[in-house]
């Protein structure tokens, strides 16, 4: 019986959540205790009093929008530092001069601070400045002029919700990217795991299409030839899919080489050869190719490629379209080979320089001359009757 993985997540910020809900609490309480056992220093302790209730029930009432980033709205957070601000700007009216001129707390005291770390744990660094901002010239505005205490209260509570904004901000990008990064391991098993059924499975019925429609002929045999076609462009999907482009007709997929060995950037960085030789595999092609990327510059790339694609042309123009080909790609420590093999009747001895003197320089100048170019180059092995095999290679630079 097959398991599964299950993977909890939480967020980063959560705790954060939590720990500002029991602030909260705490810094209200302990506002009111400040106010019962000092009531002494208040000129009008109705006024004390009348916000003191509010600030109970304000506080309580919001406990549910303190427990998580999406119930904290920006009416909720405007609302909430208004109640701050008021109770810092109320201070002069209920408490004594005397109060005010030693430093005494404000009517909300250190509960402001939460409403200013809201701001930073929602929206970061930047909300957290907006918000300590405003704390800080309101409580300039309460003390009538800048004194040594204030300033040090005001740049104490400005730093630390913005430290604390910046650090939530990392938290959440470093959780987005751990949340791709289980995406992309889940989409990779999962991949894998279809792979694997496909191969046992679909794979192995549709190759076996094409060998019996070959070999009953006529409409069996159309039959077989496209089973073989949606076999490699299946094959092709499941093992990561190097280019989009269809695998049913092999002229789009000569197009698309066409297009990709004729596009890239010469002043990007080293190409996969892979993605360029990719069009070619069809149902009468198969390409045989290394597990990691084989990188080359862009115009070896390039001209590797249409090398291999003049090499196909030959074989369909002297074979046939019927003909079988393989390419096979080999990442070596100091060069990358490309053989090109078909199953035709092989090239007679002697055809070659032949047509080198008619003027017929399609391989010489195709791929030999491509090649020399890079410092590459191009050997043909043809023994008649067991086809031809070109065999092209390229140092890594």
């Amino acid at each position: 019986m097959a398991k599964r993985e299950r993977v909890m997540r939480m967020s980063v910020e959560q705790p954060l959540w939590r720990a500002l809900t029991a602030y909260r609490v705490l810094t209200m309480l302990y506002a009111i205790g400040l106010f019962v056992t000092a009531t002494d220093r208040f000129a009008h302790p109705w006024v004390a009093v009348g916000y003191y209730a509010v600030l109970f029930v304000w506080t309580l009432a919001t406990l549910p929008r303190v427990a998580n980033a999406a119930s904290c709205t920006k009416r909720f957070l405007a609302a909430d530092l208004a109640v701050a601000l008021t109770g810092i700007l109320l201070t002069p009216v209920a408490v004594t001069h005397h109060s005010i001129v030693v430093g005494g707390p404000t009517l909300p005291s250190i509960w402001t601070a939460g409403s200013v770390l809201a701001f930073a744990i929602k929206g970061g660094w930047r909300w957290a400045a907006f918000a300590s901002t405003l704390v800080a010239a309101a409580n300039l505005v309460e003390r009538g002029a800048p004194t040594r205490d204030t300033v040090h209260n005001v740049i104490l509570v400005w730093v630390a919700s913005i430290a604390i904004g910046y650090v939530v901000e990392v938290a959440r990008a470093s959780e987005l990217t751990l949340a791709r990064a289980l995406e992309i391991e889940a989409a990779t098993r999962e991949r894998e795991r279809l792979a694997r059924d496909i191969h046992d499975g679909v794979l192995q019925v549709l190759a076996m299409v094409q060998r019996r429609g070959s070999a009953l002929g006529g409409e069996a045999a159309e039959l077989g030839r496209m089973a073989g076609e949606q076999e490699v462009a299946l094959r092709t999907l499941v093992s990561g899919g190097l280019l989009p482009v269809s695998r049913v007709s092999e002229d789009a997929a000569l197009g698309a080489v066409v297009r990709a060995v004729e596009e890239p950037d010469d002043d990007a960085g080293p190409v996969d050869l892979r993605v360029l030789l990719a069009p070619y595999a069809t149902a009468r092609v198969t390409l045989s190719e290394p597990g990691a990327p084989v990188p080359l510059t862009p115009v070896a790339a390039r001209e590797l490629a249409a090398a291999v694609g003049a090499a196909l042309d030959n074989v369909r123009e002297h074979v046939g379209e019927g003909a079988r080909a393989w390419i096979l790609v080999e990442d070596e420590p100091d060069a990358v080979i490309v053989t090109v093999r078909d199953d035709g009747p092989g090239i007679p001895e002697g055809r070659l320089a032949q047509a080198e003197g008619e003027g017929r320089l399609g391989v010489a100048l195709s791929i030999r001359g491509r090649l020399r170019e890079l410092g590459g180059a191009a050997e043909l092995i043809s023994v008649p009757g067991q086809g031809t095999e070109v065999e092209l290679k390229v140092p890594k630079v």
